[in-house]
């Protein structure tokens, strides 16, 4: 790489970042939150996009929307802490359990209603049951996702969740549920942190804390959601190297995603309490900073064309998978009483 390619690299990433800035203010300009920072890079990326795309900038978005992403991952699991879990109750893990098993389990089902890629629709369920963007973000480089794939998936969760902070508040009073019912409800069933939040202190102050809290528990499932994803990724690579090699032995170690050992290694050590809470408030928020920045690279890749040309299906697909784990979060809270 020259000077004159060096500087055109450092410029783009320049561009990732300072869109990424921008995104941020934006966020705090927005009433209570309702417009998170990573779905206005993507946007706001994708609107550049369509006026502004040179071909020298195509490193730097390549390197922002996988490197730093990757790096962002790692950091992401310094803010994680199993004992979290704790906090909340068994009566919140059952919830949890059902949601989860009818994100991916029946997501594996509509998907093929949709005719979708298993990518995508894993990434939109991954966004549904667990916390957005941030799961999104997490399980697509496992996966060996496309840009576009996240992009799309990003969108599909965000445009659920704009609906649902209007909707969840009137649907829990007709329903007559308690603060803590209603709390579990959302913070189970409603997708991004903002809007979990948005939508829980809508209903009551009582009704806002324990949706939080609920949400926060439910986060901890990345842990092992992009363990599982992992997993898979690594066995399909496999196969795909043995048959492309002529049936070798394909060593398991060496395509095995190195920034998972990372993610993994500061998940455990902040379990234990060894990284100070301000230290961990700093890295979360570096983490979060560094997805934002990762998402803005993908938006300057992805065009309005590109939208158009996926069609209404990863929508549809989107709002058929979060509309079943609404119902199925409501209902495991009846059955158990807690309404």
């Amino acid at each position: 790489m020259d000077m004159k390619e060096r500087f055109l690299f450092l410029a783009g990433i320049a561009l990732c970042f300072s869109v990424a800035g921008v995104s941020v203010f934006l966020e705090h300009l927005v009433p209570g939150g309702l417009l998170g920072a990573p779905i206005i890079a993507l946007f706001l990326g994708t609107i550049i996009n369509s006026f502004f795309h040179p071909a020298w900038i195509k490193p730097a978005l390549k390197f922002t929307s996988k490197r730093i992403l990757k790096t962002a991952i790692i950091l992401l699991g310094a803010s994680l802490s199993v004992g979290t879990i704790l906090s909340v109750g068994k009566m919140t893990f059952f919830v949890m359990l059902f949601t989860f098993a009818m994100c991916f389990g029946g997501g594996y089902l509509v998907r093929k209603l949709f005719g979708l890629n298993w990518k995508l629709s894993n990434l939109i369920s991954a966004g549904t049951g667990i916390c957005g963007g941030s799961a999104i973000a997490a399980i697509a480089p496992v996966i060996d996702a496309d840009d576009k794939d996240i992009a799309f998936a990003m969108s599909s969760t965000f445009l659920f969740d704009m609906v649902m902070i209007a909707l969840y508040p009137l649907m829990g009073k007709a329903l007559g549920l308690s603060d803590i019912a209603y709390g579990i409800w959302a913070g189970t069933s409603v997708n991004d942190t903002a809007s979990v939040v948005a939508s829980g202190y809508a209903f009551s102050e009582i009704a806002g804390d324990f949706a939080t809290m609920v949400k926060l528990t439910r986060t901890i499932a990345i842990v092992p959601t992009v363990l599982v994803f992992a997993y898979v990724g690594t066995r399909m690579k496999q196969k795909e190297l043995k048959a492309a090699s002529g049936g070798k032995k394909v060593n398991l170690v060496k395509i095995i995603p190195w920034f998972i050992g990372g993610f993994l290694l500061l998940a455990i050590i902040n379990s234990a309490g060894l990284i100070p809470i301000a230290a961990s408030g700093v890295i979360k928020n570096t983490s979060k900073f560094l997805m934002v920045t990762a998402l803005a690279a993908i938006g300057l890749e992805t065009s309005i064309t590109d939208f158009k040309k996926a069609g209404l299906k990863p929508m549809f697909y989107g709002i058929t998978i979060d509309t079943l784990v609404t119902l199925t979060a409501l209902l495991v809270i009846w059955c158990m009483g807690l309404r």
